[in-house]
């Protein structure tokens, strides 16, 4: 009920408005671990600011929400809760391509992240129990408007440290906004 309150008010706002801000922005999306056995499959929602600091173009900090699924299982797989902090650096992107006219344009373009998320679970089948970390290198295709609302598409190696130390696949689809700021009136 709150997420989609404040997706509600994000969307309420003009994305010309929105556009206006140029530092911040929102991010929600669906995260998930790939492979067979018992795998992560959640929400994520963030923010993340833009900086320029060398290669690093962007900051981030999300919230992951979700649950533990068993790919086996064709009835019943799923146990349990998993929520994570996710903190992200991610580069500038590579722009591959660009469509439509020069004042909005939408790109297609590379970018890299790199993320670290502390994750706590309930009732946890993998080898890590109820709480670990885990280091993602993320390569992402993005697509949009540099200054508006983009996708992006995230497939990489997510390691979770712990006793023992496992490698998952890792795939996150996300649409990324700006945040909305008021002008300042005299």
């Amino acid at each position: 009920m709150v997420g989609m309150f404040v997706t509600l008010v994000a969307l309420s706002t003009p994305l010309a408005a929105q556009a206006r801000g140029g530092g911040g922005t929102w991010s929600v999306g669906l995260a998930a671990t790939l492979g067979s056995g018992w795998q992560i499959e959640g929400a994520d929602v963030g923010v993340a600011r833009r900086i320029g600091a060398g290669p690093v173009r962007a900051l981030g900090v999300a919230g992951r929400f979700g649950s533990f699924i068993n790919e086996g299982a064709i009835i019943g797989g799923a146990q349990g809760f998993v929520a994570a902090l996710a903190l992200s650096a991610r580069s500038g992107r590579v722009d591959l391509a660009q469509m439509g006219p020069e004042n909005n344009p939408t790109t297609f373009g590379l970018d890299l992240t790199v993320e670290l998320a502390g994750y706590a679970g309930t009732k946890s089948p993998l080898p890590q129990g109820g709480r670990w970390a885990a280091v993602s290198v993320l390569p992402g295709l993005r697509f949009g408007n540099p200054d508006g609302g983009q996708w992006s598409l995230v497939v990489g190696p997510a390691a979770f440290l712990g006793h023992p130390t496992d490698v998952h696949a890792f795939l996150g689809i996300r649409f990324e906004a700006p945040l909305a700021r008021r002008e300042r009136h005299p």
